[in-house]
């Protein structure tokens, strides 16, 4: 059965109230403090020092996993993950994009070489790294408008093994986003169809959008083109060159 993100939606909106809903500073003075009241309270070798110990677990894990039960069960969120994304791409303000390809490789490896996030450059012209920072969240570096180096920090927040990976910026990013690729047996002997979903924040709103894509350079013709590419790099191990060359 084909599963993929409700994207965007409640259903989302809820699984990341669920998984985070404590700030960054909030995260690292737990961590640091909870580091500290367990080092101190195992230097102690008491009853009392085995509680601190515990209490200092708790904070780290806390700061690590970004997760508070008691400001769940209070309804708090100082992280707002609820409507930091949503805010920028509700309503009128956000761009939606899909793009799809069928590519001749089985779906397994198809979905573990884009799992593998900092392969994501190699076929994606425009990023300049991926840097995996745990097993859900990484670092973005991509050139923006006139050359420019922009950076973000995006999050895994939906993944069905070998069918779907949903992600989204998270808060204070500079690039506003949030998308999914499914990965769907498109028949016998025809091999996978890989369908992107994209929503972002375009500079300049949709009217910047619109005069990105009549220049050529809006987001769903470098999603197609970065398809492309991703085909030809996976069925021959070549990523064809287009410098220069008209598109047709």
């Amino acid at each position: 059965m084909n599963m993929e993100m409700e994207f965007p939606g409640d259903r989302l909106e809820a699984r990341v109230h669920a998984r985070r809903n404590i700030n960054e500073i909030e995260r690292w003075l737990s961590m640091a403090a909870g580091a500290g009241l367990a080092t101190y309270g195992l230097s102690r070798r008491n009853g009392a020092g085995w509680m601190l110990a515990g209490f200092g677990a708790m904070l780290v894990r806390r700061g690590v996993t970004g997760h508070c039960d008691v400001y769940q069960a209070l309804d708090i969120n100082t992280a707002d993950t609820r409507s930091d994304t949503r805010r920028a791409l509700g309503g009128s303000a956000g761009v939606n994009v899909e793009e799809s390809v069928t590519i001749n490789r089985p779906v397994d490896e198809l979905y573990r070489f884009w799992r593998d996030l900092e392969n994501l450059p190699r076929f994606m012209r425009h990023l300049e790294s991926v840097e995996r920072v745990t097993d859900t969240l990484s670092r973005w570096r991509a050139k923006g408008p006139g050359g420019a180096d922009v950076e973000w920090n995006a999050e895994i927040i939906n993944e069905v093994p070998n069918q779907v990976i949903g992600w989204r910026s998270i808060e204070g990013s500079e690039v506003v986003s949030a998308g999914s690729v499914n990965f769907d047996v498109a028949g016998p002997g025809r091999g996978t169809r890989v369908r992107v979903r994209f929503q972002y924040s375009p500079p300049g709103g949709k009217v910047g959008a619109a005069i990105a894509k009549l220049l050529g350079r809006d987001v769903a013709t470098e999603i197609r083109e970065d398809l492309r590419r991703l085909k030809q790099l996976v069925e021959t191990g070549e990523v064809p060159r287009t410098e220069g060359q008209a598109k047709g």
